[in-house]
């Protein structure tokens, strides 16, 4: 059965309402949770994903918000974080990982450390038993893609266009699929342009979907309560399971 990983801001329109949703996501299909560190430049993420990052840093997001979040979602569903490298470098990337595992969460998505760069800090992840998880994309050499999968761990993430999350650019990606699976074993997931309209045909030749603004958008619509938003996002992440398996 191929995976949905599904992405949510941490703590919006608070730490109470993300945990309600993470587990609603995960009772409609949703297999691992994306759960996103608000940050000022999220710079791989499209405006729909900055918007409710700057939601949440104006509302006084603070990590203590993502630690509490995550203790009572990591035990009850797989997770992990997904935020960029201030944040991290900042608390300590170390300390990062002592509570990813104090925590349970599987581990973290970094877009923006080069994959020479997670190369040095590897090590740490291994220590704590952590995935970091590896990025493919169609612009990739087949020595690239060689290089970045061989040790990757958890699931690949394939970026569906070469670009930012939130749109649904259509390309071939077959050449790329089948360079990744020619080397490593590793699930292969594709993200960004993700949907309840795209998904069916994106899914085809690997093993999950990643699926971020088709959710994110519902989150941050401030007509809908909050009832209302956890019912809209967990019935298309209902949607997307079952087509992405149809």
């Amino acid at each position: 059965m191929k995976k949905l990983v599904g992405y949510i801001t941490s703590s919006i329109p608070d730490n109470n309402f993300t945990i309600d949703l993470a587990l609603s996501m995960k009772e409609a299909g949703v297999d691992t949770l994306e759960l996103g560190v608000p940050f000022s430049d999220p710079v791989a993420d499209g405006p729909v994903i900055e918007k409710a990052n700057h939601i949440a840093l104006e509302s006084g997001f603070g990590l203590n918000d993502l630690f509490e979040v995550s203790s009572q979602i990591a035990p009850k569903m797989d997770m992990l974080w997904m935020g960029y490298m201030n944040p991290f470098f900042h608390y300590g990337l170390e300390n990062f990982l002592k509570k990813a595992q104090e925590y349970d969460v599987g581990g973290m998505i970094i877009p923006d450390l080069p994959f020479e760069e997670s190369q040095l800090v590897n090590s740490l992840f291994e220590k704590y038993d952590k995935a970091n998880i590896s990025f493919v994309a169609p612009t990739h050499s087949e020595e690239r893609i060689k290089k970045v999968v061989e040790n990757s761990k958890k699931f690949i993430y394939m970026v569906a266009y070469a670009g930012i999350t939130g749109s649904g650019k259509a390309e071939d990606l077959s050449n790329i699929i089948s360079m990744v699976k020619k080397y490593s074993d590793t699930p292969l997931y594709i993200g960004f342009g993700v949907d309840e309209n795209t998904c069916k045909e994106k899914s085809i030749g690997v093993d999950g979907v990643i699926v971020g603004s088709a959710f994110v958008k519902h989150l941050v619509d401030e007509t809908l309560s909050n009832n209302e938003k956890i019912a809209k996002i967990s019935s298309i992440a209902k949607e997307i399971k079952e087509k992405i398996n149809e």
